[in-house]
């Protein structure tokens, strides 16, 4: 009978476990999330997100190949998106809305989904250029189909309106907030008076951020708008510089104050919006606080928060018209927002990056990135 070496059965199940210990750890680590590079292949403008309650993401924007309306794309990790095609189309019988379908934004409300957008409103008697408004569309499902919730806008202002956005307060009231659009809206300001004095343009127009309360069930307002936030007037005014590229540097004789995202943390209200002109390179973030959902908002000085960082050697143009949403165990904050690269041209492309507010109530954005995160 051969002689049993206790010390070999020792060094084998010694060896064994080590193995077992690293094929563990090899798909421990295949089992984590897959590496996101940005910009996504999502073509949109505008994007928004929103976390369902069936703990899935939703992506909804402008343009994405939807005629006349809006696609939507789904996610389980903000990672992998999968198509889920057009959800809503207007520009049918019985729409109020016929063009330029822009912006959207859905709500899950009382086991209903609703989408807020703005379009060409078919009621254009003095047959203006810039017909928007804002409406609401509804749906049992994040994917669809949605249908118009009247067969007119939310409200007329009595001028074009587009980028809403919605804010529930404690108390159960409901607020929007929108952009005025620039049409017809000329200012004389400090860099008006500039402009014109160096020959670039005879007058600039601009848009203004209003905000309103909403009735809960969406289907009208209550009071009138407030307005709650506009380009600085003055050349010494620290947001003028950032916020007047587009007219300083001769690209347009416009200025914006639009694509509005509000949230709130702790007794704050942070209103997140985007400036300068939307197709060019220099469109960017910034935010004001309030501790009122309607006002006043006072800009923060760490303007711009998300910019442009080709000066920095990155590749990324055009930042802006941000939503934001949030892990799924609510400890991570992400910023959603449109840009451009070299590489996509004239074509804008989601972007997502992390975001948060420090200690001292300050707002951040970490982008934007194109490296690995």
């Amino acid at each position: 009978m051969r002689k049993v070496n206790k010390f070999a059965i020792w060094a084998f199940a010694l060896s064994s476990l080590l193995l077992s210990s690293c094929v563990t750890k090899v798909k421990e680590n295949q089992s984590q999330p897959t590496v996101s590079i940005n910009p996504l292949s999502v073509k949109f403008g505008d994007p928004y997100v929103l976390l369902a309650s069936d703990g899935m993401y939703y992506m909804y924007g402008t343009g994405g190949g939807a005629v006349d309306g809006f696609s939507v794309y789904s996610s389980p990790d903000l990672v992998n998106w999968k198509d889920e095609g057009q959800v809503y189309r207007g520009n049918i019988e019985g729409s109020w809305a016929v063009a330029n379908f822009w912006a959207p934004e859905v709500y899950e409300r009382n086991g209903k989904f609703y989408m807020l957008f703005s379009a060409d409103w078919k009621v254009n008697p003095t047959k203006e250029l810039e017909n928007f408004r804002i409406g609401v569309a509804v749906a049992d499902k994040p994917t669809g189909p949605f249908k118009e919730l009247s067969s007119a806008p939310l409200f007329d202002p009595g001028y074009p309106a587009i980028d809403g956005n919605l804010i529930d307060t404690e108390d159960g009231r409901t607020f929007l907030y929108y952009s005025r659009c620039c049409y017809k809206n000329p200012v004389e300001s400090e860099i008006a008076e500039q402009a014109k004095k160096e020959g670039k343009f005879d007058e600039i127009e601009e848009s203004w951020i209003y905000g309103i309360e909403v009735k809960p069930d969406l289907t009208g307002v209550i009071g009138e708008p407030i307005l709650l936030l506009r380009p600085p007037l003055k050349l010494d005014d620290k947001q003028s510089e950032w916020e007047s590229r587009s007219v300083t540097t001769g690209e347009v004789n416009r200025r914006w104050s639009e694509g509005p995202y509000t949230f709130k943390k702790g007794d704050t209200y942070y209103m997140m919006y985007s400036a300068n002109y939307f197709g060019g390179k220099n469109y960017a973030v910034g935010y004001a606080t309030s501790k009122n959902p309607l006002g006043p908002f006072i800009k923060s000085p760490d303007n711009p928060v998300l910019e442009k960082n080709i000066e920095k050697g990155g590749i990324v143009t055009g930042t802006g018209h941000n939503s934001a949403t949030w892990s799924k165990d609510g400890k991570q904050m992400y910023c959603v927002y449109h840009g451009r690269t070299e590489k996509t041209g004239n074509e804008r492309v989601v972007f997502i990056d992390k975001m948060g507010v420090d200690e001292n109530g300050r707002l951040y954005v970490e982008g934007p990135t194109t490296a690995p995160e």
